[in-house]
């Protein structure tokens, strides 16, 4: 599917990390909690990962994860205890190329299964025409970043995708308890599904096919349901954007029909709100899902990807 992607041009100061980026929660206990128990230790890198797991593993796994919650995951760095426990753990599940202390410690351990969720499904070299994710890459000094975007898991059907490769790993390494994960697999999978027909008819008939976000974590998902995704880049949260920006927007806005800016749930919503009022458009949530927290709306990925839908409905306008 070809579908646009755009960033709205200026010259303000870069702060994509600032802008970008959400917190994120282990799905189980805390991230160095000890991995050598008597079920199978899965150390995941972030949430995503660690929903896959448990969701995948049930009473059969130990699910730890890397990333603590409100913790910024591409800036993650590993600690001993960490990485002993990752040296005790089964199986490790991560995403190559978004965690670059993950890869190394991951690339020196000795651990018998290394799942990387990239290789499960296709993935694609975005970089700054959907937004700041390549640029806020380049900022991590000793990463090489491969330039694709990591955010598979916002498309549900490249998240079923993963769900499935996991669920083999979890079988071959696993094999006692295979039947089980095979059949925890296909639940999952057929939830994915159900979502992703939900997201497809829900989205099918909307008034406007472009939506505007401080974020640009959502291309996958805009391809996956013919949108457009605008990502206000190179913004600092706390400077006020410039007129020619602003103005820039205002035109983008009237010509695409788009009604609303979106922010995080995590991250300060001042420039959004700044550029709607002076562009005279709402302000709304729409969650990466790199994490669960208190500030999330709903408890775990499907419920927010539901509330995700809800928001891009209203905002698109639904016929």
């Amino acid at each position: 599917m070809n579908v646009r992607r755009r960033l709205i041009s200026g010259t303000a100061v870069a702060a994509v990390t600032a802008l970008g980026l959400g917190t994120l929660s282990a799905c189980s206990s805390d991230s160095a909690a000890a991995a050598n128990t008597d079920k199978f230790d899965v150390v995941a890198s972030f949430y995503p990962m660690a929903f896959l797991a448990e969701q995948i593993g049930g009473d059969h796994v130990n699910v730890t994860s890397l990333t603590e919650p409100g913790q910024e995951p591409h800036d993650l760095e590993i600690s001993a205890k960490q990485t002993a426990a990752l040296q005790e753990s089964d199986a490790v599940l991560y995403l190559k190329d978004l965690q670059p202390s993950v890869d190394d410690a991951v690339a020196q351990s000795e651990i018998k299964t290394k799942i990387d969720a990239a290789s499960l499904t296709t993935l694609e070299k975005h970089g700054n025409e959907v937004g700041g994710h390549a640029a806020e890459h380049d900022d991590h000094e000793n990463e090489e970043s491969s330039g694709l975007d990591p955010h598979i898991w916002l498309d549900p059907v490249r998240y079923s995708q993963v769900a499935e490769g996991v669920g083999k790993a979890f079988e071959k390494a696993d094999p006692d308890h295979a039947a089980d994960y095979k059949v925890n697999t296909t639940a999952l999978v057929k939830k994915l599904d159900a979502l992703n027909t939900q997201f497809k008819d829900g989205l099918a008939n909307t008034r406007t096919k472009v939506f505007v976000t401080t974020h640009a974590a959502f291309g996958y998902l805009a391809e996956r349901y013919g949108l457009t995704e605008e990502a206000i880049n190179g913004l600092d949260p706390e400077s006020e954007p410039s007129a020619a920006r602003v103005k820039e927007l205002e035109k983008m806005a009237k010509a695409d029909g788009v009604t609303t800016v979106f922010y995080e749930t995590l991250v300060s919503d001042k420039t959004a709100k700044t550029i709607a009022s002076d562009a005279n458009l709402r302000t709304d949530v729409l969650d990466p899902i790199e994490g669960i927290t208190k500030k999330s709306r709903g408890t775990d990925y499907f419920s927010v990807q539901e509330a995700n839908l809800k928001a891009l409905k209203t905002a698109l306008g639904t016929k």
